[in-house]
């Protein structure tokens, strides 16, 4: 679903300087699926730490500037957040309800500003 929002993200993933061809080709790339892991190990620790996401701060930041560094545009995430609310919605059916959606929603929108805070401490130029 990512590609399909925005073909445009395909560059940002390479792996090795391999540049993908084709979504699917990245979507079957090991490295790619081994993202993907890490980014769900990320939603996981702020879904165990709901109460206290301050915790996750200076990670969240270092984990924002390490995706600018590479050249990911802080809007991207919001592509990135309707993939992940799809996916749960796909996953979920019927359970996925709106306040489900919200929940989620409110969740995935704290860890990216907290990441986009990383953004915003780099100086001018980095």
């Amino acid at each position: 679903r990512l590609f399909d929002l925005d073909p445009d993200l395909l560059p940002l993933f390479q792996y090795n300087c391999k540049q993908f061809a084709s979504p699917q080709e990245c979507l079957s790339a090991p490295e790619f699926l081994d993202h993907i892991r890490k980014v769900m190990l990320v939603i996981d620790a702020a879904v165990n730490h709901l109460e206290n996401l301050s915790c996750l701060e200076e990670y969240l930041c270092n984990l924002g500037k390490k995706h600018q560094a590479v050249g990911v545009k802080a809007e991207s995430f919001s592509t990135v957040g309707e993939s992940l609310l799809y996916m749960l919605e796909k996953c979920l059916g019927a359970a996925f309800s709106p306040e489900v959606r919200e929940a989620w929603s409110k969740l995935y929108n704290a860890v990216v500003k907290a990441m986009q805070r990383g953004w915003e401490s780099l100086p001018k130029g980095d």
